[in-house]
């Protein structure tokens, strides 16, 4: 096994820092959950955005996120 040399470490943080950002943006949109809107603010605003249909793309984007 090779020994992890700091530019691995530091894009493993990285990558790592990265995903937990987006898991925690997607559950706000799906769940609610870190003072989120949940599925029905998200659809809200996407209706608001012009997005049609509204929920499909509120559902797509907090799975695309989580």
């Amino acid at each position: 096994m090779a020994c992890l040399d700091r530019r691995d470490l530091g894009l493993l943080v990285l990558r790592v820092g990265t995903g937990a950002v987006l898991a925690a943006h997607g559950t706000q949109k799906l769940a609610g959950w870190f003072g989120g809107a949940g599925i029905e603010g998200t659809t809200a605003a996407m209706e608001a955005m012009g997005f049609h249909p509204p929920k499909h793309s509120a559902v797509a984007a907090g799975l695309g996120e989580a």
